[in-house]
């Protein structure tokens, strides 16, 4: 059988199968684990704080090379980087949640980007997430930040149903004319969090916290097919079985199907 055929039957995107551990340093990737937990923890600290935090702690990185591994790691998305795919002509749209009263599964969809470490190297996870029940509908994981894999997960999600508000970050990926246009064609409104607004998005970021703290940080991931496998796993039981105090102790499933 084809490494072709392989991936495909195990919905494994070919880069994948040829990965080899991003090329950090071991003493960058450390430091790459431990921003990753600040950020985790405060998702409102920029380079600035992060890189005091890192002072306290014993670690004298200056700003700027905080700045290039936020980069690298996802953590600065509205500020583009040489590693990010613009895609084409971008264009930003506002953010349509303020004071909005979500009440209902598919009155407005959120996704985002995050950093999952493995032994010797990372890769990047994207979600679609029904804001109102916490439902994940797609996700996908990546051994780059281009844009494919988040239009891969959009359009996992869009064949359990649509939204009627689409909402993201300023990110590239979410800015390109691949992506929003693939929205505008299912006449989805699109909204984005304001720039350094990491709150605008806070259900996913929610979820993000969640992924880390029950499920990336118990274990020590050493190839990707092995985060696909956990993490396919844990976001099976967060659907199914994960029962959220806010939403009166029932699942995201129970919520997103009536």
């Amino acid at each position: 059988m084809s490494i072709a055929r392989q991936c495909a039957l195990l919905d494994l995107p070919r880069a994948s199968f040829y990965y080899e551990p991003q090329g950090e340093s071991a003493e960058n990737l450390l430091y790459m684990r431990l921003i990753d937990e600040e950020y985790t923890r405060h998702p409102f600290y920029g380079t600035r704080r992060i890189t005091e935090w890192l002072k306290g702690g014993g670690y004298p990185l200056n700003r700027k090379r905080v700045g290039r591994l936020m980069r690298i790691m996802g953590l600065a998305a509205i500020y583009p980087g040489p590693r990010l795919s613009q895609g084409g002509e971008s264009k930003k749209y506002p953010y349509l949640l303020r004071n909005m009263k979500i009440e209902r599964p598919n009155q407005v969809w959120c996704t985002d980007i995050t950093y999952i470490r493995l032994r010797e190297g990372f890769v990047y996870l994207t979600a679609v997430m029904d804001w109102f029940s916490r439902y994940v509908l797609s996700w996908k994981l990546s051994t780059s930040l281009e844009v494919g894999f988040c239009l891969e997960a959009l359009e996992e999600a869009l064949q359990r149903g649509r939204p009627e508000i689409f909402n993201s970050d300023q990110g590239v990926q979410f800015t390109s004319r691949e992506f929003t246009g693939r929205l505008e064609k299912e006449s989805i409104r699109i909204s984005m969090d304001g720039r350094g607004r990491v709150f605008d998005n806070i259900m996913i970021e929610r979820l993000w916290r969640s992924v880390k703290y029950e499920e990336v940080y118990l274990k020590d991931y050493e190839t990707v097919q092995e985060s696909r496998e956990n993490l396919a796993a844990y976001l099976e039981f967060y659907n199914q079985e994960r029962r959220h105090q806010s939403l009166g102790y029932r699942t995201p499933n129970e919520l997103y199907r009536g």
